[in-house]
């Protein structure tokens, strides 16, 4: 090192600084730091987000499955301007999020409601099993967790293209929903 013994604190101090403004620009929505080309930053937040939304289809492969297409684009709306609180906690939160606006897809309902009756996640810490008997609901699925086991006992209702709304019911389930 250079210049005064003073002087390294306060570099360190600069380069965290900057380190933590790259990171909140990729990962957070942060605006972009002085010195870096907008081009490469935007490519390299957009490829992050793809790796991010592919973690959480992991965790979460009937929420993708549901969205089809538009799994990706979803994803990368809504966690455009958020930092990653884990796959796990980012899936649970994005259809709790799509549930409140009525956009969540029948069979991610009914994989929301099974996570919602086997584990407890009060959206600030990590989920954690439940040990009493629970229940879960999501988009009319209704889910229930006795002893550590879970079973779907209601599925989403589906809204079948015989029903003339145009929206194709790949489960065919038209013939053994209820409600």
């Amino acid at each position: 090192m250079t210049g005064p013994p003073d002087a390294a604190p306060t570099l360190r101090a600069g380069l965290a600084e900057r380190q933590a403004e790259l990171v909140a620009a990729l990962v957070a929505g942060g605006p972009p730091p002085a010195g870096f080309a907008p081009g490469p930053l935007a490519a390299t937040r957009a490829a992050l987000l793809r790796k991010r939304a592919g973690e959480v289809a992991r965790h979460w492969p009937l929420l993708a499955a549901g969205l089809g297409a538009g799994w990706s684009t979803t994803f990368a709306d809504w966690a455009a301007r958020r930092p990653t609180a884990g796959s796990l906690r980012d899936g649970w939160d994005l259809a709790r999020e799509l549930h409140d606006r009525q956009a969540l897809p029948p069979v991610s309902a009914e994989e929301l409601a099974v996570r919602e009756a086997r584990l407890r996640y009060d959206g600030l810490r990590a989920p954690r099993p439940r040990r009493a008997p629970a229940v879960g609901r999501a988009g009319g699925a209704v889910a229930v967790q006795i002893a550590g086991r879970v079973r779907l006992l209601r599925p989403a209702p589906r809204v079948s293209v015989l029903a003339g709304d145009a929206v194709p019911d790949a489960a065919r389930s038209e013939s053994w929903t209820s409600d």
